[in-house]
C-alpha cells in the first residue's frame, strides 16, 4: 500500500502542469494599468536610501516623462477607441471606459506620491547637501533684486502675453511647453477690456537658474523659471490689474495614424493628423 501511494505521487510530480484557459480573464493582465504597477516600481527607487541622492531625483523624473508618454500615446489611443464607438472588452475583461476610469484613480495616488516624495524627502535631502531651490517668500532683498533684473533683461524681451476674448481663441500651444493663464481686470492702453489672458514661456529660456554666490550665504540656490515668470507677470499688463495666474501645460494626443494606401497626399494627412 505504502508503494502504491509513493509512486501516484512520483508520477503526480512529473506530470504537466495543466494549460491554462488562454480565454478566462483571469489570466490576463491588462497592458495599460501594467505600465502604471512599472511606474511605481521606478518611483520606488526614488525612496531608496542606498541610492545616490541624485540618482534618486533622476528616478523621479524618469516617471515623469514616463507619464507624458503614457497619455500621448496610451491614453490618447484609449480616447480614440471611445470616439469610434468601441464597446468591447480586452483579453482582461475591462471595457474601455473602465480601463480610463482605472488610470484615472491609480494615475492620481501615483503623481500625489511624486509629489510627497519631492517635497518631503528629496528637497529637504537636498539642502543638507548645500544646495537649495528657492521659493519666491524665501528670497532675500538682494535675491529679489537680482532675479528681477534677469526677468527684465533675459525673460521679459521674449514673452508676448495673448488676450482671450470672443475675437481671440485659445492659441496653439506647444505640447509640455511652460504656460500662464492670467485673470485680469481694467482697461489696457487702447480702452479694450481683457478679462483673461495667455502668457507662453519660449523654450529657449532655463527653467532652472542659478544664483550668484555671493547672494547665497555659502550654499547652492536655485530659482526656478517657473517661480520668476509668476512674480513679475503684473509687469506685462500694464494699466491692468492682475487678479490671478496659474500655471498650466498641455500634453498633446501624439498616437498619429496615417494610412499610406489610402491618402494621397502624405504631407497633408499628417498636417491634419497634427
Amino acid at each position: 500500500m505504502t508503494e502504491s501511494k509513493d509512486t501516484a505521487t512520483s508520477m503526480d510530480a512529473n506530470s504537466p502542469p495543466p494549460t491554462p484557459d488562454l480565454g478566462a480573464p483571469e489570466n490576463f493582465i491588462q497592458r495599460e494599468l501594467s505600465l502604471i504597477d512599472f511606474q511605481k516600481r521606478v518611483l520606488g527607487q526614488s525612496m531608496d536610501p542606498t541610492t545616490p541622492l541624485l540618482e534618486r531625483i533622476r528616478f523621479l523624473v524618469i516617471t515623469a516623462t514616463n507619464l507624458d508618454e503614457f497619455f500621448e500615446i496610451r491614453v490618447s489611443g484609449l480616447k480614440q477607441r471611445i470616439r469610434y464607438g468601441a464597446t468591447s472588452t480586452d483579453e482582461s475583461g475591462m471595457t474601455t471606459s473602465e480601463v480610463l476610469a482605472e488610470i484615472g484613480v491609480r494615475l492620481r495616488k501615483l503623481v500625489k506620491e511624486q509629489y510627497r516624495i519631492l517635497n518631503a524627502d528629496l528637497l529637504p535631502e537636498l539642502e543638507t547637501e548645500g544646495v537649495r531651490i528657492l521659493r519666491r517668500e524665501l528670497w532675500t532683498e538682494g535675491q529679489a533684486s537680482w532675479i528681477h533684473k534677469y526677468f527684465q533683461e533675459q525673460v521679459l524681451p521674449i514673452l508676448t502675453p495673448i488676450g482671450l476674448d470672443p475675437a481671440h481663441p485659445f492659441p496653439q500651444t506647444l505640447g509640455k511647453s511652460l504656460n500662464f493663464i492670467v485673470e485680469l481686470e481694467g482697461q489696457d492702453g487702447f480702452g479694450r477690456e481683457i478679462p483673461r489672458a495667455i502668457v507662453q514661456v519660449p523654450r529657449s529660456l532655463p527653467r532652472v537658474i542659478e544664483l550668484p554666490r555671493n547672494l547665497t550665504r555659502g550654499y547652492q540656490g536655485f530659482v526656478l523659471l517657473s517661480s520668476i515668470v509668476h512674480a513679475h507677470i503684473d509687469e506685462l499688463f500694464r494699466g491692468l490689474t492682475v487678479i490671478d495666474a496659474n500655471q498650466f501645460r498641455i500634453t498633446r494626443d501624439s498616437d498619429l495614424w496615417v494610412d499610406p494606401e489610402e491618402v494621397q497626399d502624405l504631407l497633408n494627412s499628417i498636417r491634419g493628423e497634427l
